[in-house]
């Protein structure tokens, strides 16, 4: 009998038995990857879905705003942690779940016809809608918030996150922000990274990005421009398939953070083209879009926020 609970507590500590699962503790580790990860972001330089585990996307950021910076990569995340952000950790947020929260989500159904008929598509939980609030994966939030009951917690419960400011499903005004500006943005298909640079070459963002799964749909090395830029897009889905014969059939899907194409769209001068944000942040990186350039919809968001119409988009292998 002792054998048989050891095997079971194993199991649920490996999150393999859903219903025993708990979230991993945090550890020191824990913590202060996620807080280069977070300071890595607020600098411009994103790891994508913020988790406390130390992987090719952070080491990219890290290398990057290193190189940007004019400064040796440290050796180790721990060093960086400590030259970058201090001994000290910087407190977590506190925020409260709403009951305006649980009112604002949606259940999204498989069939392309209910979603046509959804006045918007939401969150669908409130693990993912906080998760995105803080750039976090649904892992490390629930790690951060251990005791909460997820993926509800109900109105009233404090959850610890990162805070980046404003829900990423309810995008800015373009052009509201002052400073510098986007001026070109250069699309790596090999990295799957975007970055931006202002009117004088300076550096300004770093975005992980997914890119076609189709060799075939993967477009041409070369500049285009930015052309249409449309916050809260809907989406318009058509089948993969349609019998021979038969009409396409197609719908309409509304906006929200959860629409195919997120909660931007920048249409590029490539026709069927764009850079939009997408309702799993934790595959961004992946070669699985359909020809477009996928961000998280915080990325997605930041990087809408800073462009304008005309702005030039040079493709490279």
């Amino acid at each position: 009998m002792r054998m048989a609970k050891n095997i079971l507590v194993l199991l649920g500590a490996l999150g393999i038995l859903g219903a025993v699962a708990r979230p991993m503790p945090t550890t020191a580790a824990f913590e202060r990857t996620l807080a280069l990860q977070v300071f890595l972001d607020r600098a411009g330089f994103s790891p994508n879905a913020i988790d406390g585990e130390w992987g090719r996307k952070s080491q990219v950021a890290l290398a990057t705003y290193c190189a940007v910076k004019g400064r040796p990569v440290p050796a180790t995340p721990e060093a960086a942690c400590l030259e970058l952000v201090g001994s000290t950790l910087p407190p977590l947020a506190i925020e409260t779940v709403t009951v305006a929260d649980h009112a604002a989500l949606v259940r999204i159904p498989a069939d392309p016809e209910a979603k046509s008929k959804l006045t918007a598509m939401g969150y669908e939980t409130i693990e993912e809608m906080f998760a995105e609030r803080g750039h976090l994966t649904q892992g490390a939030l629930r790690r951060l918030n251990p005791t909460l009951a997820w993926p509800n917690p109900p109105a009233g419960s404090q959850v610890r996150l990162p805070s980046f400011g404003a829900d990423p499903s309810a995008p800015k005004k373009r052009g509201a922000k002052k400073g510098a500006r986007v001026n070109v943005l250069r699309v790596s298909l090999t990295r799957r990274e975007i970055t931006a640079f202002d009117a004088d070459g300076g550096f300004l963002l770093l975005l992980p990005c997914s890119i076609a799964a189709d060799k075939a749909k993967l477009p041409p090395a070369g500049e285009i421009l930015i052309q249409g830029m449309v916050p809260k897009p809907n989406y318009t889905y058509k089948p993969d398939f349609t019998p021979k014969g038969a009409k396409p059939v197609k719908h309409i899907f509304p906006p929200g953070p959860n629409n195919p194409v997120g909660v931007v769209w920048m249409g590029l001068t490539l026709a069927g083209y764009g850079i939009h944000g997408t309702p799993k942040p934790e595959q961004i990186g992946r070669a699985e879009s359909h020809g477009c350039f996928r961000l998280a919809n915080w990325n997605a968001r930041r990087l809408y926020d800073l462009c304008d119409p005309g702005v030039a988009v040079v493709i490279e292998n």
